[in-house]
């Protein structure tokens, strides 16, 4: 295995962890991710299932670091036995300078939460009340464009398509929507930020309607703040 791969995902998975109000759902969803059963994991790890089922389920204090590196270790080292499927899915996705931020939720969550937290206009599709997302992909939109090609662009998708992709530095919004066009699977819903509701090109809405996907604009002035409440959203 690509030890640097191997580190970068350490590194991404020990970052959630840390931050996290409940660090052991977030364990768990990662060893979800991987497909490893809980006491395979343990025994791996050399404690009883009891002692990963607490610690999972946030009934024990909050994991040490000890705790957290032994973990995360043993689910590469797991993976590796695996043929490191995991860790080379998603090296490819953080290898792609268009992702500024990438995230699979612990649970759905109501698309309108998310319209709040990026304090979205509504231009298509309004009615989103019963759409539920896994995940979300923050999007360098210029890069996207300029640099990816049609396989790269799925990646944008990570782990599901049932999730919102966010495009930054959008000036009319058609670019964003003709990609979406031609490529496979369609996002749940788009959001474009960097212009006003107003703004956006009527191709895009178009495309939008078409291919009956919800698009909205995010009216929070800078990308910094975009990404902070997204990140801030605990699930």
């Amino acid at each position: 295995m690509d030890m640097k791969k191997k580190n970068v995902l350490a590194k991404k998975i020990a970052g959630e962890v840390i931050i996290s109000k409940c660090p052991g759902k977030i364990l768990r969803k990662w060893r979800e991710i991987f497909g490893i059963k809980q006491y395979r994991l343990a025994d791996a790890m050399g404690i009883s299932t009891s002692v990963v089922s607490d610690y999972e389920s946030d009934r024990r204090k909050s994991p040490g670091v000890g705790f957290i590196k032994r973990y995360i270790e043993t689910l590469l080292d797991l993976d590796e036995i695996n043929g490191s499927t995991v860790v080379e899915k998603f090296s490819r996705d953080i290898d792609i300078d268009a992702i500024l931020d990438i995230r699979e939720f612990l649970e759905d969550v109501p698309a309108t939460k998310i319209q709040k937290l990026v304090r979205g206009v509504m231009l298509v599709n309004k009615n989103i009340k019963d759409i539920y997302l896994n995940g979300y992909t923050v999007i360098d939109s210029i890069k996207a464009i300029t640099d990816l090609s049609e396989s790269d662009f799925i990646k944008l998708y990570g782990l599901s398509a049932n999730r919102a992709l966010i495009f930054t530095k959008v000036h009319m919004g058609r670019s964003p929507m003709i990609a979406i066009k031609v490529t496979k699977p369609k996002p749940s819903m788009v959001i474009m930020h960097g212009l006003k509701p107003g703004d956006v090109d009527r191709l895009g809405i178009k495309i939008a309607k078409l291919e009956n996907i919800p698009l909205m604009v995010s009216t929070l002035e800078h990308e910094e703040d975009l990404i902070k409440n997204l990140r801030g959203l605990n699930t």
